[in-house]
Order: structure tokens, then C-alpha cells, then sequence
């Protein structure tokens, strides 16, 4: 995707103020972005990024030197600090990439007349990542931007926050999504359930294409119909084989997990209602209800958010879902659900 304003879709507000900061000579030089995970965020970022080395005014021009860089990939006044895999430890941002970063931008810029850097999921700096941040954010050694980027604005610290301008990202709108998932070329009928079952995420919905994510949706529900006749050796044969899954595949499921038990509560106050992620499989959903009356919907939406909170740590796989099955299963057992 070309780096210009208008390949980002939605985000007019923010997009709008920051363009009027750039243009003004408002922009502080540090600016933390916020919101749920899939929704462009980073992608303002990048752009923002090339606005501000741009020799237009108003850029990126798409056209200067500087911005034919940033399209390459290669702008030598451009840096990207991202999470690093260490083993089959959660991916983090180490002090080490910190200090890295600082010398870097501690040298004069080379193409532009400033420096920029963005550091992606910037909640997964470790605290002393942080706190080395933190120095440079109060005295920058240099002319240089920074551009934080983050899903879990709690995970930091507050003293990093202090520094940086918040700016507030929300969800894309189905149309939004629709349109944006066409021009990724996936079909019409598709485009139109992912949207739906995005959740205004459009990185959510591209992932869930690629990894043919209705597939996950499924393979969810038929857990949800099988949950009441499962015995021990199922749970231990169950655990074993989503323990053996990677992350990803574990948080879609568990994804879609959430939004079918979402629907249960949803038809359970309105059997016709049109708020449904999953309206392809209404009639299957309303078969399920006299299994999962709101109390045990409640008890499992709790296991299964416990679950995602958790899939976001160093854990055991196969334990996590062992222990998850097993609450799963109890919950289903309770006379008084």
C-alpha cells in the first residue's frame, strides 16, 4: 500500500488533526496512538511518519526523495522498533533494541531534516525498555519524532505516557471494512460476513481470510455442541491437540468462541434479533439454547476472556487449555446454571 492519506480508510478526525499539527508546526515529538488491535493505527503511523520527512508541505508527496525511501522501505532517517520472538518466550521489546534505537537517533539526520521512529505494540517494552525510553522522550539528543504505538495503553508506564500526546483510535464501520476487504480482492459474500465478524477490526478480518478463520468459527461451534457430552479422556485429548496449536490460531478460536456466546446472549433475549455476528448460523445458535442458559453463557464468556487475557503471556499451552476444558466442562455440570 502506497503511504498517502488517502489509502487509510476511516480515521478521518485523527488523520485531519494530524495533518493541521504537521502543517502548523503543532506536532510534538512524541505522540503515543491508541486503540483495539487491527484498525490502522500503525498504518497512520507509517504515514504520519512520511509526512514528516516529506519536502512538501502538506505531504507525503509520494514523489520526493525522501518519500520514494519510505516507500522502499530503505529511509535512512526511519526506524521501526517491533517485538522480538526470544524462544517460545511472548515476543517483547528489549532494552537492548531501546539503546539501539538511541544511538541511532542520537547522529544527525542523513536524508531529512529530522529523525522519526515508531515503535509497534510499544506495550511490550519491558520495564527497563521503558524506562530507558523514558530518557529520551524528556531530552531528545536530537530532531527526532517518536510515534508509539499500542492495544493496551494500561501495560505502560505512567511516566512514559506523561510524555506523549494521546491521540484515540475507534473502529472502522462495516461499509469501511466492506470496502477495504474488496480491494484486498476477497469476494463480495465474503467481504460482507467478515465485516460483520471483524468487529470494526480490519487487520482481524484480513488475518481471519488468510487463515480461512470461518473454518475456526465452526470448529468453535461444534465445541459448543459437543461440550455437554465430553468425558476426561476427551478434555485430555482436546488440550493436547489445541496445545499443540501456535498462538494465533489459539486467539482466533478463542475469538470466535467469544462472539458465539455473545450471540447465545443476544438470542436469548430476542430469538429474531438482527444483531448477530454469526446470522448465517442463527437457526444452529437457537438450537443451542436450551444448553446454555444465560448463567453458564456468563460463567464460560469469563473462562474464555481469561483464556485471551492469558494467551497474551509466556504460558504453558497445553495446561491453559487442559485447565480451560476442565472449568468448561464443570460449568456445563452446575444444576443451578
Amino acid at each position: 500500500m502506497e503511504l498517502r492519506w488517502d489509502t487509510i480508510s476511516g480515521h478521518e478526525k485523527q488523520k485531519e488533526a494530524l495533518r493541521t499539527m504537521l502543517r502548523e508546526g503543532r506536532l510534538p515529538h512524541a505522540l503515543l496512538f491508541t486503540g483495539p488491535d487491527g484498525i490502522g493505527k500503525r498504518m497512520v503511523g507509517r504515514v504520519l511518519a512520511a509526512a514528516i520527512l516529506c519536502d512538501a508541505e502538506d505531504g507525503p508527496c509520494g514523489h520526493c526523495e525522501s518519500c520514494r525511501a519510505m516507500q522502499l522501505g530503505s529511509h535512512p532517517d526511519y526506524l521501526e522498533v517491533v517485538p522480538e520472538q526470544n524462544g517460545k518466550s511472548a515476543a517483547q521489546i528489549r532494552i537492548e533494541a531501546i539503546r539501539s534505537m538511541q544511538t541511532q537517533v542520537s547522529r544527525y539526520p542523513v536524508l531529512a531534516k529530522r529523525r522519526t521512529v515508531l515503535i509497534d505494540d510499544a506495550d511490550r517494552m519491558n520495564e527497563a525498555a521503558q524506562n530507558s525510553l523514558l530518557k529520551t522522550l524528556e531530552e531528545p539528543e536530537g530532531p527526532v519524532t517518536f510515534i508509539l504505538v499500542t492495544s493496551a495503553r494500561s501495560a505502560l508506564l505512567d511516566t512514559v505516557l506523561s510524555r506523549c500526546m494521546p491521540v484515540v483510535f475507534g473502529m472502522l464501520s462495516p461499509q469501511e471494512m466492506r470496502s477495504v476487504l474488496l480491494q484486498h480482492d476477497v469476494p463480495e459474500a465474503e467481504a460482507a460476513e467478515l465485516a460483520a465478524l471483524s468487529d470494526g477490526s480490519l487487520g482481524r478480518a484480513l488475518l481471519l481470510h488468510e487463515h480461512e478463520g470461518l473454518h475456526l468459527r465452526d470448529e468453535a461451534l461444534d465445541f459448543l455442541a459437543q461440550l455437554s457430552s465430553f468425558d476426561m479422556e476427551r478434555v485430555w485429548s482436546l488440550a493436547t491437540d489445541m496445545g499443540a496449536r501456535d498462538r494465533e490460531s489459539l486467539r482466533e478460536y478463542f475469538l470466535y468462541l467469544n462472539m458465539l456466546l455473545r450471540d447465545l446472549l443476544v438470542l436469548a433475549e430476542d430469538g429474531g434479533s438482527p444483531l448477530l455476528y454469526h446470522g448465517d448460523i442463527r437457526a444452529k445458535l437457537l438450537a443451542l439454547l436450551p444448553t446454555y442458559p444465560e448463567g453458564r453463557v456468563f460463567a464460560l464468556l469469563a473462562e474464555v476472556r481469561e483464556v485471551q487475557r492469558r494467551l497474551q503471556a509466556n504460558v504453558n499451552l497445553r495446561l491453559l487449555m487442559e485447565g480451560f476444558l476442565i472449568r468448561a466442562r464443570d460449568i456445563l455440570k452446575r444444576a443451578d446454571q
